[in-house]
């Protein structure tokens, strides 16, 4: 059977709990208000896709290629992005929900997250070097063995990181956010 290839087509409104999402290769595609939360999203390409106002709330993607893609105010809540295909992954997180989803062993050098709620979410064994997190709330946000070496945190809040177990070297925090960096002393700073 001919696999499915679909090039610059946008999809708007469709909610593919109800009408089946075909197998194949998206490439160049915008899906607008579209539902895909629940489903299985199988062994699926795309290669510089846009995605707007889509819920992908608890979607698997098993062995999906996510190549250039961009998320604008999506929510992914419970996606596990470890368990997609990361031959050439390249992701951007713009005004999105993340909460409780995972990047756990993933190459993510240069990603950036563009005013996200990160809650909760895993990025265990994480190569971020040289990410930005540009206003994220990364609130009980996992960090453990994660690179994060000339990462861009600034902005971003609500973050514990130690840094004995991650890789922090030239990452730029602010003055707050400092203080995350300390929390596993049981210190009380004084302003």
């Amino acid at each position: 059977m001919e696999e499915l290839y679909v090039e610059n087509k946008e999809f708007t409104k469709i909610d593919f709990r109800i009408k089946k999402f075909q197998i194949g290769e998206y490439e160049l595609c915008k899906f607008s208000n579209c539902n895909f939360s629940d489903i299985n999203l199988f062994n699926i390409t795309f290669m510089e896709c846009e995605f707007e106002n889509c819920n992908f709330s608890n979607t698997k993607i098993n062995s999906t290629a996510l190549r250039d893609v961009k998320f604008s105010n999506c929510k992914l809540l419970g996606v596990n992005f470890n368990d997609c295909d990361n031959f050439l992954l390249s992701v951007y997180f713009e005004n999105s929900q993340l909460n409780l989803a995972s990047f756990s062993n993933l190459d993510l050098r240069g990603v950036e997250l563009i005013n996200c709620n990160l809650q909760e979410v895993d990025f265990t064994d994480t190569n971020l070097t040289n990410s930005k997190f540009e206003n994220c709330d990364l609130n009980r946000v996992i960090f453990a063995n994660t690179n994060l070496e000339k990462a861009d945190l600034c902005t971003s809040y609500n973050y514990r990181l130690d840094p004995e177990i991650n890789r922090i070297k030239k990452a730029k925090f602010s003055m707050a956010g400092v203080l995350g960096l300390l929390d596993k002393y049981n210190i009380v700073v004084k302003g």
